[in-house]
C-alpha cells in the first residue's frame, strides 16, 4: 500500500517533464557518486567532484520534494 507522498511522486513521474528530468539527473549523479564510492581512494580532484556531485543532488531532491508539494496542494 503507498502512501499519498508516494502515489503524488508516481503521478509526477508519469506526467510531469519537469519531474521526469530532475528524477533522471538525480539517477544520475547518484550513479557517478557510486562509482566514486567504490574506489579505494580518492584524489583531492576525486574529493571535490564527490562533494559537488552531492550539492547537486541535494538540490535536485529539494526541487522534486517542492514540485511534490505543490500537487499536493491542487
Amino acid at each position: 500500500m503507498s502512501t499519498p507522498t508516494a502515489a503524488v511522486r508516481e503521478q509526477l513521474m508519469a506526467n510531469n517533464q519537469e519531474y521526469q528530468r530532475l528524477r533522471e539527473e538525480h539517477s544520475r549523479y547518484s550513479s557517478l557518486l557510486q562509482q566514486l564510492a567504490s574506489k579505494p581512494y580518492l584524489s583531492e580532484q576525486e574529493q571535490m567532484e564527490e562533494v559537488r556531485l552531492k550539492k547537486l543532488k541535494l538540490r535536485l531532491k529539494d526541487q522534486m520534494e517542492m514540485l511534490v508539494r505543490s500537487a499536493h496542494l491542487t
